[in-house]
Parts: structure tokens; sequence; C-alpha cells
């Protein structure tokens, strides 16, 4: 299902925009899961929000899927192989299921500890199912500036 009305996807997180190619992870530099966009997050403990608002289809820890109702699916995926941490580094601020509004808080993220054990903390947020066509980066991700949570990161239109 594609959307008749551009939406606004919102930064999940405050950091530095970075292109998604430059994200060191060959599955989303080379938009395999989809295309979008990185945000490399300041150090410390950071609340992840929504980014869109809909049902929260997946959640994990280290990365959350949110469905609008018009079918836009959201991918954040806190930081690089984060899954091999168990949970570690991240508090669950909401559950699979919950219906939320855009910038709600999902996940506490502490950067800091993920980062401790060598992995990367950079944030990509994926738009599922949908092309590079589709999607258009905020001035600030091209320009690779500093973004605020809830700042506007990528319009999605089709």
């Amino acid at each position: 299902m594609t959307s008749a009305t551009p939406v606004v996807v919102l930064a999940p997180v405050p950091g530095r925009a970075v292109a998604i190619e430059e994200v060191p992870d060959p599955t989303f530099a080379q938009s395999i899961v989809g295309p979008g966009a990185a945000i490399d997050p300041p150090r410390g403990v950071v609340d992840a929000i929504a980014p869109i608002s809909g049902k929260l289809l997946k959640v994990f820890p280290h990365a959350y899927v949110i469905l609008s109702p018009d079918g836009l699916g959201v991918l954040v995926h806190l930081g690089i192989d984060t899954v091999q941490l168990h949970g570690e580094g991240f508090t669950l601020r909401a559950e699979q299921g919950d219906t939320v509004s855009a910038g709600d808080v999902i996940v506490s993220y502490d950067v800091v500890a993920v980062e401790a054990t060598g992995r990367n903390p950079i944030v990509p947020v994926i738009i599922l199912e949908r092309t590079a066509e589709n999607i258009t980066l905020a001035d600030a991700v091209t320009a690779g500036a500093p973004l605020a949570a809830g700042d506007e990161f990528i319009t999605v239109t089709g």
C-alpha cells in the first residue's frame, strides 16, 4: 500500500545526520533492506522516539518497526551488530503492538555502553518496501548537519 500524501519521518535520535552509504554495514549502506539515512548519536543515554505515528509492528531492544495506518513501515536500528548484545545497553519503553504517536519514546539507548563493546552506535532509519525514488532527505542529511530528535528527517512520497 502506498501513501497518497507525503509522510514526514522524524529523526528518532539526536546527532549528526549521515548518508546511508556511509553506514559501516553493507546491508544498510547498499540499501538492501530499503532506502533511508542514518544518525550518529551523541555519546550518552538518548531516548529513541517514534519517527512516525502508527503501530509498533516489531520491537527488539536494539531495533523497532512502526507501521503507519496507511501502510508505511519505518525501521529504526540502534547501532550496528547490536542484536548480539541481547538487550544490554537498551531499555524498552514501549511494547510490540502498542499504538504510538510520532515523538513517543520507544527505547532508551545507552550509546556509551554499546560503543564500549566495540560496536558502532550509528542509527540507520530505513523506509521499508519503498525505493530511493520514494524518499527525499532533509537538507540536514545531505549536509551532514546536527539534528535534534523530532526534527524532519525524511519525506516519503508514494
